[in-house]
């Protein structure tokens, strides 16, 4: 096929698959280039070329050039598939979203089936899924065209496990002849799981050479690409043929875990309501932090055993489970972050991984050591706090006060002192002004607890939580009680504040062109904060203070006079009076010593939990001194060549940062790398709450000894295929041509093929009659995050449209709700 391909690779419209190189991604897209570097590693593709990206500039497709390459690979059968310049990449497969056409034959068929591929590229499917990624730049189409395969059997091999994201793991399902009804969903098929550790267990279409050859496929296509990947491959007389490896785009990122010591790891975000990915330069900023409080307190174990990973913050739980003291204790306190945490951990402390023995949590002597010049002023602090809470909270805002007053860190700082002066402020500064809130804040927040034993079944749940509500010198109510006297200014400008969408609102702000209502007070106040605040690298409401404009048009929309938030507070804090004043005294009559510490142990609940706000409230505030200074380190940066913009600080790290600011050293590539990850990592909607070194989510790993589940009136039974759960009205859909899906509904089909996948954009979830996990609509439910069932036979016809449902894609269950 030499003849077809000029000198010149980059002004080719006709390229052989053995000629691409890795430089030629924009001109052959990314199914080409995985081809071709399956062929120069020395595994068997069928042979084929390439219609470049630069053929439909020349006005139609280039006749003469695609049949001669035709004629020169034996005329006959070819497969046509698309190669689109965003496709097949490691961040988004575009998987089966442009159009592939086999059993291709003529030249007349060719050339139509190339005009056809190149259409899909602005198909409905295709534009949908780019604009949900929010792709950048202009996505160009290619086309590959191959030898086609007369295969035995065919399928799709993932060299991890899509369903449970344990690396190791190569699941397979083929079928006789061609593969594309295992792709479509169409077909059901064999379904094979290979390990590492057992022999491969052959029935159905493949044999046991089959199956070896295969793993030994995976392992050679995953170590070449660096990222476990989806494999499509057939099986003819002369063995194995590849037709198509890429990275696999929805598993969790692994630990950054050495050695075969299996761990487990627990996301801690979410107990600050933080999902979304830290920037690189918060993430590396709270280790910081963290690492200092570990070297100050001898807690460095505990300290080091937080992680990030996938830009989320992981808590390493090994020690704990291994513990032969604590490990039984774990999964019960593993209560207060939800029953499926504690299943979860309960599973874990079965498996022979995490059998007892010791490791170290904390450094008991450095912490006995390091807190015992602190030991009297800790007791004071314990003392005050029980005998005079009023001393104790007054402190607190002394200690509040002094941070507002604080002189901000000099704008004349060279760039090299920067990051260190930033350290300072974040590690030992706000640490110390910290301590004296700490005992009492432990205090208050056990006092509950203490006061529950003491007056035993003398009160309810539901009373302890009445007597919790409305907590003074809580500064997030604070906040929000401030905002809302904001909003009673505002209304004589209601129109304006409710009516113009927020971040309109927030220029006209900047801008000095709104009418005075008090915000700017508000903002010196309470302009530090932010949502997922301790990031660094986010902004603050100082900077961009559309979120308290949002809030504030919420605010403005409340007509029922109970429900403004000063109304709600006093309303609580009476209730709590009552009730705790109805607890004690019902407790008196028969237990009036308890009652009387209980009474106490309760008025000193309310009085020092409101602080437990207090402690990152104080951390915040510098924060946005230390952006400011970082900002500026950006803009030196950008000046001096090491960032393409200043506002690229936000991905790198402190240290990365700092050796810039010392050496000059280049973060360009590093920080546009990162802002790529970012995007990718903040379109995640499902975050694993445990995950193994492995890569193992253990909420998605089945349990062996549970009862396998079977249907009845309240609960249908399929496959797991995309994990999560999502309740919501079915919607039953026969033709995706006409169908629409409202946000929030779940889609229910018989099958689904890249032609649905525009529903899935606004869907909650997917049930199927047919299909194998592996198949395009299980696949880009995970990519979409949205839960898949899938095998529920008769789904069609047993689920009506309006029906309230809840999937579960873990556990492959539909449970209908009565009624």
């Amino acid at each position: 096929m030499s003849s077809t391909a000029p000198r010149d690779g980059n002004a080719a419209t006709v390229i052989p698959l053995g000629r691409i190189d890795a430089q030629m991604l924009d001109l052959v897209g990314g199914k080409a280039l995985g081809l071709a570097r399956m062929m120069a590693a020395g595994e068997r593709v069928p042979p084929g070329f390439c219609v470049t990206t630069r053929a439909p500039r020349t006005g139609g497709v280039p006749r003469e050039e695609v049949l001669a390459a035709y004629r020169e690979l034996g005329e006959g059968p070819v497969a046509v598939r698309s190669s689109a310049t965003a496709e097949d990449l490691p961040e988004a497969s575009f998987a089966g979203l442009q159009d592939t056409f086999l059993d291709v034959e003529g030249e007349e068929a060719l050339l139509e089936a190339i005009e056809r591929c190149w259409a899909s590229l602005h198909s409905d499917r295709a534009t949908a899924y780019r604009d949900d990624l929010e792709w950048e730049g202009e996505a160009q189409m290619a086309v590959v065209v191959q030898r086609m395969i007369a295969p035995r059997a065919a399928g799709v091999m993932f060299t991890a496990n899509p369903i449970t994201g344990t690396r190791g793991e190569f699941v397979i399902d083929a079928t006789s002849g061609l593969g594309d009804g295992i792709v479509d969903g169409s077909v059901e098929g064999d379904h094979y799981v290979l390990t590492d550790a057992e022999p491969p267990n052959a029935q159905g279409v493949l044999t046991v050479q089959d199956l070896t050859a295969l793993r030994a496929a995976g392992r050679r296509l995953e170590a070449g690409a660096g990222t476990p990947q989806d494999v499509e491959f057939a099986l003819d007389e002369e063995g194995l043929w590849l037709l198509q490896s890429r990275s696999i785009t929805t598993l969790f990122p692994l630990p950054p875990h050495e050695g075969e010591d299996l761990r487990a790891y627990m996301e801690v975000g979410h107990m600050q309501g933080f999902l979304a990915p830290f920037t690189p330069l918060g993430m590396s900023a709270l280790l910081d932090v963290a690492g200092w409080w570990g070297r100050r307190r001898g807690m460095k174990p505990y300290m080091d055993s937080m992680t990030p990973i996938g830009g989320r913050l992981f808590m390493d739980l090994t020690a704990v489970l291994r513990h032969p003291r604590l490990r039984e204790r774990t999964a019960a306190a593993m209560d207060i972050y939800g029953a499926d945490i504690r299943r979860d951990v309960e599973k874990l402390l079965e498996n022979p991984a995490f059998a007892p023995r010791e490791e170290k949590l904390v450094d008991a002597g450095a912490l006995v050591r390091e807190l015992g010049p602190l030991l009297p002023g800790l007791v004071l602090d314990a003392v005050t706090a029980v005998l005079a809470p009023t001393r104790t909270t007054r402190r607190a805002f002394e200690v509040l006060q002094s941070m507002y007053d604080r002189p901000p860190l000099p704008e004349s700082l060279p760039a090299a002192e920067r990051i260190p002066a930033i350290r300072t402020l974040l590690g030992p500064g706000i640490g110390r002004a910290m301590m004296p809130l700490i005992i009492p804040l432990i205090l208050g927040l056990s006092a509950r607890g203490i006061a529950e034993r003491l007056l035993g079944d003398t009160a309810t749940t539901e009373e302890i939580d009445a007597i919790g509500r409305s907590m003074p010198h809580n500064i997030t109510t604070i906040m929000d009680l401030e905002l809302w006297d904001i909003t009673l200014r505002a209304r004589e400008h209601g129109d304006l504040f409710r009516d113009t969408p927020p971040d309109r609102l927030a220029g006209q702000y900047l801008d000095g062109a709104l009418p005075e209502i008090g915000l700017g007070e508000f903002l010196s106040r309470f302009g530090y904060r932010s949502a997922q605040e301790i990031d660094l690298g986010r902004p603050r409401w100082s900077e961009d203070p559309a979120p308290v404009f949002a809030a504030l048009a919420g605010y403005l929309r409340l007509s029922e006079p109970q429900a403004a938030p000063d109304a709600r507070f006093a309303h609580g804090r009476e209730e709590a009076e009552r009730t705790l004043d109805r607890v004690v005294g019902r407790a008196a009559r028969t237990r009036p010593l308890r009652a009387l510490a209980a009474g106490l142990t309760l008025r000193r609940w309310r009085s020092l939990a409101g602080l437990r706000e207090m402690p990152k409230f104080l951390w915040v505030i510098p924060l946005l001194d230390c952006r400011r200074q970082l900002l500026r380190l950006g803009e030196q940066l950008q000046e001096e060549g090491s960032l393409e913009d200043a506002a690229d600080i936000v991905f790198v790290t402190l240290e990365e940062a700092q050796e810039a600011a010392e050496t000059g050293l280049d973060l360009r590539d590093r920080a546009r790398e990162r802002r790529a990850e970012h995007r990718r990592e903040s379109r995640r909607t499902q975050v694993p709450a445990l995950l193994l070194s492995d890569g193992t989510i253990p909420a998605d790993t089945p349990d062996p000894h549970a009862t396998p589940l079977e249907e009845d009136a309240h609960q249908l039974v399929g496959k797991p295929a995309a994990s999560g759960r999502a309740t919501g009205p079915v919607r039953v859909v026969t033709d995706p041509r006409t169908a629409a899906i409202e946000p929030g509904e779940i889609l229910v089909a018989a099958t689904t093929d890249p032609g649905w996948t525009p529903l899935f954009l606004t869907a909650a979830g997917l049930v199927t009659s047919t299909g194998t996990p592996v198949a395009h609509g299980p696949t880009v439910a995970r990519e979409y995050g949205i839960p898949a069932v899938i095998c529920l036979r008769g789904a069609t016809e047993r689920l009506r449209t309006g029906q309230i449902v809840t999937i579960d894609g873990s556990t492959g269950t539909v449970e209908l709700e009565e009624g």
